[in-house]
């Protein structure tokens, strides 16, 4: 029996969600983290640019291509390991370098991306990290360490993952242009653990920023929002005023519905694409099982009380927007309905005006027929007085006499052909 035929793209998706390993990491060891976007529509950009510009960096260090679509990569640059990975609006590259280097989170790590490359990027930098990851001393060593690289005031540190690790952060940007995460990693602990830990970091931070993209767009088309906001709310209560002005009310309205559908077409990705990277931020955090580290804040505790606020900002300013756009449509068939009655009293009036001038036509008609047998048979009397006075003297009769004797038949005669004109001229039905 042959085998059953397997769906074409079976190995393609079982395969994808293998497609991203972690990577396997084995303290001390440094990372320096790089994150991409265009600066707008990025999402809808030419992808082959990012590829093109992966492909110029390996070429920098005699690296092996990717293969053609490609959208991740791991491999050897130098002495290092590079991690590369396209998304939906970003790439990011990850170098993982040994050793801890001569001083902590050195801005000289980052040199590993050559500078004209970085200027010649299809796009502007995200977010970007120094990670360094070291055995864990004793807690006291580490709350030194925290203190000296970190600042204070907004530092998180937290045990994760059953006390495997410490990782702290303080989500600043240094004087390089860089944030940095430390992490401090018990013995024993696995490598891929170990690179977990520093992949979520980097996500955490990423998506963090992806995210805030979205309260910066809420935050501009605020003042709009304002705005049309004021304008709706008088021309709603202009609705209750019946002084005739309701069309002109109407594409005033009609003006500010389309406004408010264009603020939301322009902003529905970015809302939507939020909403997505903060519930990865989210996750990433849940899932390093964070325990609280000699009285730190914990990371969740830090995006509670710092980022929490501004994805709260972003989704109320939505609900906002679709709440004045509910607003805005039920109000608008409000008003349609009150200028269709408008309209339709209208009409009707109109219609009687029709059926009284239709009866003033009738009975001008029926005047005019009326006067139309007068004359016909004033006439056809005439006519008929000249055929007939030469039977006059025959009969002995006069010819006042004999017109007269002539009148009565007439005029049935003829008012008998005009209505029967009139009857064959309405049809049948009428």
């Amino acid at each position: 029996m042959p085998p059953i035929p397997d769906h074409p793209l079976r190995y393609r998706l079982a395969n994808e969600l293998h497609a991203r390993p972690f990577p396997a990491l084995t303290p001390p060891v440094r990372a320096v983290y790089l994150a991409i976007k265009q600066p707008v529509d990025a999402a809808s950009r030419d992808r082959g640019q990012d590829l093109a510009h992966l492909i110029d960096l390996l070429d920098r260090y005699g690296t092996q291509h990717p293969q053609p679509g490609a959208t991740h990569f791991s491999g050897q640059i130098g002495r290092h390991m590079l991690k590369w990975e396209q998304h939906t609006e970003f790439v990011t590259y990850t170098v993982f370098l040994d050793g801890l280097g001569v001083r902590p989170f050195d801005p000289n790590d980052f040199e590993v991306f050559p500078e004209d490359w970085l200027d010649a990027a299809p796009g502007v930098r995200v977010t970007s990290a120094l990670l360094r990851v070291a055995v864990r001393p004793d807690d006291t060593e580490i709350t030194d360490q925290v203190d000296d690289w970190l600042v204070a005031e907004s530092v998180a540190v937290s045990e994760v993952l059953d006390g495997d690790a410490i990782v702290a952060g303080d989500f600043r940007i240094d004087p390089a242009g860089h944030q940095r995460f430390a992490v401090f990693v018990k013995d024993g602990v696995g490598e891929r653990r170990v690179g977990r830990i520093v992949q979520r970091l980097c996500e955490i931070e990423t998506y963090k920023a992806m995210s805030m993209l979205g309260f910066t767009r809420m935050r501009q088309i605020g003042p709009d929002l304002n705005r049309i906001d004021t304008e709706l709310t008088g021309l709603m209560q202009r609705m209750t005023v019946s002084d005739g002005d309701e069309e002109a009310r109407l594409k005033a309205l009609l003006s500010v519905s389309a406004e408010l559908e264009r603020l939301s077409a322009e902003s529905s990705f970015r809302l939507g694409a939020t909403g997505a990277y903060e519930a990865i931020v989210t996750q990433r955090i849940s899932v390093l099982r964070e325990e609280r580290f000699l009285g730190r804040q914990t990371f969740s505790e830090f995006m509670m009380r710092r980022y929490d606020p501004a994805m709260r900002t972003v989704n109320s300013s939505a609900a906002r927007l679709d709440s004045m756009i509910a607003r805005a449509a039920r109000a608008a068939d409000l008003l349609r309905t009150r200028v269709e009655v408008g309209r339709s009293a209208q009409n009707q009036q109109l219609l009687e005006s029709m059926d009284r001038r239709a009866e003033l036509q009738l009975r001008l008609q029926e005047t005019v027929e009326g006067l139309s047998v007068v004359a016909i048979s004033y006439y056809a009397v005439s006519l008929a007085g000249y055929l007939l006075y030469p039977l006059a003297e025959a009969f002995g009769l006069s010819k006042g006499t004999l017109t007269a004797l002539t009148v009565v038949p007439v005029v049935a005669l003829v008012w008998w052909m005009i209505r029967r004109i009139k009857t064959q001229h309405k049809g049948p039905d009428l």
